[in-house]
């Protein structure tokens, strides 16, 4: 039977996954695949509609009660976390103490789930802004530059496009992160269903996938380029080159540390609920 896969279209997800959508992974079974953002995912998994599936990091106490997660296959890394963007006469906005400060903003994000929104909120615990607006993630810088939001969030490969929307970083939260934690930044998770799917042979087929990803990486190219909507090549290779890394083959102990800093400092703020450590870490239990 095939299984039930849901990523997103963004390069990085497509890169990884090529060779087992494309039935090129020996011994694993055909995969029906479904290509959603992050946000969509995130909900989707909590009704179980999928037995693979790519979500963010902050949305796994909501489900690993029916998800194990699968040590491969995400996108966690250094360098690579979300963006504040603001425009340009905003980009001085800061509190006496020179950080940065949106008080009394409006601020869109790209999904009240994605652990892009879940660092905001731990940044911003002390001063957040007045006003959250959920967006898609292509309407968020379009929206900051037309003056819809005083700020915006956002991720993935808007990393090297803002500045063509006119618009400024005024906190890389990855870099806060990485500052204050040391740890990498744990952004996109890949989940196996309980019952549905062999966690340890999933995890095999993913690493089998990423491994003849690297070993050829023009044989996904057409299928990157055909996902990547309106993505420059150049842009696409970079996008590959941050958010496939070795975290994306194994997670190890620094990955898993991370997560676990992220969810723990999280259900602390009470943003989101307790999580067994087991259910976070031990991704076979």
């Amino acid at each position: 039977m095939a299984l039930s896969l849901a990523i997103s279209p963004c390069p990085n997800d497509t890169f990884v996954f090529h060779a087992l959508v494309h039935g090129q992974v020996p011994g694993a079974p055909p995969v029906e695949v479904t290509y959603a953002d992050v946000d969509v995912t995130n909900t989707a998994a909590e009704r179980g509609a999928f037995d693979l599936v790519k979500v963010s990091y902050a949305a796994l106490p909501w489900l690993l009660e029916d998800y194990h997660l699968l040590p491969c296959g995400g996108a966690l890394g250094r360098g690579c976390g979300p963006l504040v963007l603001t425009r340009g006469d905003r980009a001085g906005s800061t509190d006496p103490t020179g950080r940065a400060d949106l008080t009394g903003a409006t601020v869109a994000v790209p999904g009240d789930r994605t652990t892009a929104y879940l660092l905001f909120r731990l940044w911003s615990a002390d001063r957040p802004p007045a006003r959250i607006e959920v967006v898609p993630f292509h309407e968020i810088m379009p929206g900051v530059a037309a003056g819809r939001y005083d700020a915006g969030l956002v991720i993935h490969e808007a990393r090297f496009t803002y500045p063509r929307h006119g618009l400024t970083a005024l906190v890389d939260l990855g870099e806060w992160w990485e500052a204050d934690t040391g740890l990498p930044i744990p952004l996109g998770a890949i989940l196996a269903r309980r019952g549905a799917v062999d966690p340890e042979a999933a995890a095999g087929w993913i690493r089998e996938s990423v491994r003849r990803a690297w070993a050829d990486p023009a044989a996904s190219r057409e299928y990157v380029l055909a996902h990547a909507q309106e993505m420059e090549p150049d842009v696409v290779d970079r996008h590959i080159g941050l958010y496939v890394n070795e975290f994306t083959a194994d997670l190890g102990q620094a990955g898993f540390a991370a997560v676990e800093a992220l969810l723990g400092r999280a259900t602390d703020a009470g943003l989101v609920p307790q999580t067994s450590s087991s259910r976070a870490t031990a991704w076979t239990s």
